[in-house]
C-alpha cells in the first residue's frame, strides 16, 4: 500500500501548511487508487461546502485519473465525458482534485477547497509535490 497512515499524515501536514501560508482555512481529503476515503480533514474554519465538495475531488482525481478541473472540461456538453456526474453522483467538476501516481499507476486522490480556485489548486501542487519526493525515496 502505497498510501500508508504515515503517508496520508505527511500529505495532511503539508496541506495545513501551504493553506497557513497562504492565510486561508481549508478541508483536505485523500482517498486510494479506488476513490475510498484514507483521511479527511477540516482545518480551523473551512467553508461549510468544502466538507461535502473536497472528498469528492479526491474521488473524482482517483477513479478518473484526472484533475478534476480537466473532468469538467470533458463533462461539458459535447465532451467526451459529458454529463458524467449524472452517472456518478459522487463525481465533483470543482477544482482542487488531482490524482497520485506512483511508479506509473494511480494510487489515489486528493482534495482540497476552502479557497479560491486558484489557492485550492496552489496547495493541491505543492501536496502532489510532498507526495512525489516522498515515494521517490
Amino acid at each position: 500500500m502505497i498510501l500508508t497512515d504515515e503517508l496520508c499524515d505527511t500529505l495532511c501536514k503539508a496541506a495545513w501548511e501551504k493553506s497557513k501560508q497562504l492565510g486561508i482555512d481549508i478541508s483536505f481529503a485523500v482517498c486510494d487508487e479506488h476513490g475510498l476515503p484514507r483521511v479527511y480533514r477540516r482545518f480551523g474554519e473551512a467553508l461549510v461546502l468544502s466538507i461535502t465538495l473536497v472528498p469528492g475531488k479526491a474521488y473524482t482525481a482517483a477513479v478518473t485519473q484526472c484533475r478534476t478541473k480537466d473532468v469538467a472540461g470533458c463533462a461539458a456538453e459535447g465532451g467526451s465525458l459529458m454529463a458524467i456526474q449524472t452517472n456518478d453522483p459522487k463525481i465533483t467538476l470543482v477544482a482542487g482534485g488531482y490524482p497520485l501516481f506512483a511508479e506509473g499507476k494511480i494510487a489515489g486522490g486528493i482534495g482540497v477547497g476552502g479557497g479560491t480556485e486558484e489557492q485550492d489548486c496552489e496547495i493541491a501542487e505543492y501536496v502532489l509535490s510532498v507526495f512525489e519526493r516522498e515515494t521517490r525515496r
